[in-house]
C-alpha cells in the first residue's frame, strides 16, 4: 500500500486538475457533453487505482484538506451572495425547492418500488433513494448507522457508501448531456458576443480576473472568518433541533459578513477575489473527492442494485429534461439549472457548480442559476431530504418493521 501524505495528495490533486484540463481541451466529446475538467481528470485516477488493485497495489490520499476545501467553497457562496440579489431570486428559488422535493419524492418511490419488486428489504430502496443520493456520502452514513441499529439492516453503511459514489460519478457525467440536449432549444447569451467586463461570480472559471495581492488577502481573512464562525456555530447548534450542517452554517456567516460589512459602510467585497477563491476550492476539492473515490466499492453492489440505480439515474435525467427545465421557465437558465440539478440530485452541491460552471464557460453566463443552486443545495435539500425520508419511513410496512 502507498501511503501520500498532504503534501503529496495536494501535488497529486493538481495533476488531476491538469490532466483534466488536457482531457476537456484535446477530446472533443468531453467538450461537446460539457464534462467537467476535475470529473474527467478524477476519473481517470479512480479508474487508473482501480486498475492497480488487481496487482495488490492499493494507493491512499491524506484527505484531510477535503473538508476545508469544502467549506472554504461554501464561505465564498455566502461572500457572494448579496440581499437584493437574494430578493431578486425568492420566487425562482421558491420554484427550485418545488422541484427538488418532486425529485426527493420520486427517488424514493423508484427505489422502494424497485427492491420490492426485485425481492429485496424496501429499506434497500430506500438507501438508494434520496439518502445516498441527494444525501451523499455524510447522509448516507448516518443514516445507514440507524438502519442498522434500529432495523437490523445488514451492510447498510456499506450499501449507502457505495450508492453514493455511484451518484457522485454519475452526477457529474450527466449534467452536461443533459443540458447540451436542453440548450439547443433555447437561445444562448454567447460568450464571444458579450461586452468585455470582469467576469462575475463562478459562472466562467477560466476567464482572468483583475486582483491585487492586498485585496486577494482581505478575502482570504473574510473566508478564515467564517470558516472560524461557521464551526464555532455549528458547534454551538450541535445537539438542538435548530443543528445544520457545518458547511451551512460557514455559508450563512459568510451572507451575514458580506451583506453586514456593506450595510455599515465598512467594507464591500471583492467578487473577483472571492470567485477566484472559491473556484479553486471547488477544484482541489473535487479533485480529491474523485481521485479518492473507491470505485472497488461498487463490486460489492449486486445486480439488482446495479439496476435500481442505473434506473434512477435514467430518472434523474428525464426528471431534469421534463419537470426541471419546464418548471423554470425553458429558457438557457433553466437548462443551466437543470445541469446542476443533476449534480445534486445524484451526488453533491460541489458537483452541481462544476456541472455548470462547465456549461456557462462555452455558452455564457446564468447569474440565477449560480444565485438559485448554491442556495437551495446549502440550505433546503438536507432539511427538505430528512422531513421526505421521515415521511415515508412512516408508512405503514416501515412502521411494522
Amino acid at each position: 500500500m502507498l501511503q501520500l501524505d498532504f503534501y503529496g495528495t495536494l501535488v497529486a490533486a493538481s495533476l488531476v486538475l491538469l490532466l483534466g484540463r488536457g482531457l476537456v481541451t484535446n477530446i472533443n466529446s468531453l467538450r461537446t457533453y460539457n464534462i467537467p475538467e476535475p470529473v474527467a481528470g478524477g476519473l481517470v485516477v479512480a479508474l487508473a487505482l482501480l486498475a492497480l488493485r488487481v496487482f495488490d497495489i492499493e494507493v491512499r490520499f491524506d484527505t484531510s484538506l477535503q473538508t476545508p476545501l469544502m467549506l472554504a467553497f461554501f464561505a465564498t457562496i455566502g461572500l457572494s451572495a448579496d440581499f437584493a440579489s437574494l430578493k431578486k431570486g425568492g420566487r425562482i428559488v421558491g420554484i427550485f425547492v418545488l422541484a427538488v422535493t418532486g425529485l426527493l419524492l420520486v427517488q424514493n418511490a423508484m427505489g422502494i418500488g424497485l427492491a420490492t419488486a426485485l425481492g429485496l428489504d424496501p429499506l434497500m430502496g430506500l438507501l438508494t433513494g434520496s439518502i445516498s443520493l441527494a444525501g451523499g456520502h455524510g447522509t448516507g452514513a448516518a443514516w445507514g448507522a440507524t438502519f442498522s441499529e434500529k432495523f437490523g439492516l445488514a451492510s447498510a453503511s456499506e450499501l449507502a457508501m457505495a450508492s453514493a459514489t455511484f451518484g457522485l460519478v454519475l452526477g457529474g457525467l450527466i449534467g452536461g448531456p443533459v443540458a447540451r440536449l436542453l440548450i439547443k432549444r433555447v437561445q444562448t447569451p454567447g460568450c464571444e458576443r458579450e461586452k468585455p467586463r470582469l467576469p462575475k461570480g463562478f459562472e466562467q472559471p477560466n476567464k482572468e480576473r483583475s486582483i491585487t495581492p492586498f485585496s486577494f488577502i482581505e478575502t482570504l481573512a473574510l473566508i478564515a472568518v467564517s470558516l472560524l464562525a461557521g464551526t464555532l456555530l455549528n458547534g454551538l447548534l450541535h445537539g438542538t433541533a435548530f443543528e445544520l450542517p457545518t458547511f451551512v452554517c460557514v455559508l450563512f456567516v459568510g451572507v451575514v459578513l458580506r451583506n453586514g460589512l456593506s450595510a455599515l459602510g465598512l467594507y464591500q467585497v471583492f467578487e473577483r477575489e472571492v470567485s477566484v477563491l472559491g473556484n479553486v476550492s471547488l477544484s482541489l476539492f473535487l479533485a480529491i473527492a474523485l481521485m479518492s473515490l473507491k470505485l472497488w466499492d461498487l463490486a460489492a453492489l449486486a445486480l439488482p442494485f446495479f439496476i435500481i440505480l442505473a434506473a434512477q439515474t435514467l430518472v434523474m435525467a428525464l426528471f431534469a429534461i421534463f419537470v426541471t427545465f419546464r418548471m423554470m421557465g425553458s429558457n438557457y437558465d433553466a437548462a443551466v439549472l437543470a445541469a446542476g440539478h443533476c449534480g445534486f440530485g445524484l451526488g453533491a452541491t460541489p458537483t452541481a457548480i462544476a456541472n455548470m460552471q462547465a456549461v456557462t464557460q462555452r455558452y455564457g453566463p446564468s447569474q440565477i442559476a449560480f444565485l438559485v443552486v448554491p442556495m437551495v443545495g446549502a440550505f433546503f435539500i438536507d432539511i427538505i431530504n430528512v422531513i421526505v425520508i421521515k415521511l415515508y419511513l412512516a408508512l405503514p410496512f416501515f412502521a411494522a418493521a
